[in-house]
């Protein structure tokens, strides 16, 4: 009996288009994605693959203003649009938008199961403000099942109360495949895309935005302690825009020697690309609820160096096995891992290694989460 889910999500980003496909591909599961925006602009270059879609959605009216750290995004129709579609449960990709507040007070009406879908951990910044963490319990009370992107997720919704028999993981997913061809691809194409790039020959790849939170001047900090003949032989490429980068480009004109290379935003085919000619991935973020570039490199065979507080690492990092976890900040490890991540046998083992840990989380794995916690809540569960 296939089931009517209404999905509600603030943008089309691409990594959710392939998870959303997989849904509506499966013979248990109605699905009807309400968008609140097409994207973000103030944050975000994506180029949206309308063409990819293959699911019924659509995209509210919107206003959005972002102010600082703070963003507020009104939309209006979406009780028409849940009316219209009749759903039998409606699963919220967030608890911070009015309409996730208006989608609960509807679900509650018509006596609709309620799902709420996080990425949120521990380490999350904005878990020292009071009144988030009150506005996040005062949701999860409201909600008949859970669905976690991962351990950390899961652990946290526990902490606000949420029961392990109403939570389900739906691993975060990329399109593993598509990222794994791209890189295929490109590797025999090495020297044309150095050259267009003005890449090294070998290098360190950071790929996110250039902001403060993601640990960007603590991995150029820590390439400039490598010794000078480290330096000779290793690159460092920041692929990513955003507020930081003047002050990085400025403060990389000072290391000397060595090779440091910014890209500029890179869309998802180009991405690929550098990530296949890297020697790994650094992800020294001090707050990332996730880090989908950590799924993107390990679908291109690179190892990485992720910081603990990353919500991916418990899921899909092994210490000194496909990858180095370091803490946020320090130096040390930092730098400790960069060397060992410099030498050529080390980074095709774990490479290889991430390679293999990263099959099971697809798309479909994603899908099968989102629709085990759909059955459970409409099927299994006591309406809350």
């Amino acid at each position: 009996m296939k089931r009517r889910i209404a999905v509600i999500s603030e943008i089309i980003a691409p990594y959710r288009i392939p998870v959303f496909n997989a849904l509506a591909a499966r013979d248990d599961i109605d699905l009807h994605v309400i968008f609140l925006s097409e994207t973000d602009p103030s944050l975000r270059q994506w180029q949206i693959y309308k063409n990819e879609i293959g699911f019924s959605y659509e995209v509210l009216p919107s206003w959005r203003r972002r102010a600082g750290k703070y963003n507020l995004l009104l939309n209006r129709g979406l009780v028409v649009a849940l009316n219209r579609f009749h759903s039998q449960a409606v699963l919220c990709g967030g608890y911070n938008y009015v309409a996730s507040w208006q989608a609960a007070r509807w679900s509650t009406r018509h006596k609709i199961p309620l799902l709420l879908w996080s990425e949120s951990t521990a380490h999350d910044l904005r878990r020292r403000w009071l009144v988030v963490e009150w506005i996040k319990f005062r949701f999860t009370r409201r909600c008949t099942a859970f669905v976690a992107a991962g351990k950390s997720s899961r652990d946290y919704l526990m902490a606000l109360g949420a029961s392990d028999q109403r939570m389900f993981i739906a691993p975060n997913a990329v399109d593993i495949k598509l990222y794994a061809a791209q890189a295929a691809e490109a590797r025999p194409l090495a020297a044309e895309i150095r050259s267009r790039y003005g890449l090294p020959e070998r290098y360190f790849l950071y790929s996110g935005r250039l902001i403060p939170v993601k640990g960007v001047f603590d991995l150029l900090g820590a390439y400039a302690k490598l010794e000078q003949h480290e330096r000779t032989q290793i690159g460092l490429v920041f692929a990513g825009d955003g507020v930081s980068r003047r002050e990085l480009t400025a403060r990389a004109a000072e290391i000397q020697p060595g090779c440091i290379r910014f890209t500029g935003f890179v869309q998802r085919e180009q991405l690929a690309e550098l990530y296949a000619l890297a020697n790994a991935l650094v992800f020294p973020t001090h707050s990332d609820p996730w880090g989908l570039v950590v799924n993107e490199a390990m679908a291109c065979g690179l190892p990485v160096i992720v910081t603990d507080v990353a919500g991916c690492v418990p899921d899909l990092v092994v210490n000194e096995v496909n990858g180095f976890i370091v803490r946020p900040g320090n130096a040390a490890e930092l730098v400790s891992a960069m060397r060992k991540l410099s030498e050529s046998e080390i980074v095709a083992k774990m490479g290889l290694c991430a390679a293999s840990r990263i099959q099971s989380f697809t798309p479909e794995a994603c899908a099968e989460g989102i629709a085990n916690a759909v059955q459970f809540a409409c099927d299994g569960a006591k309406f809350v």
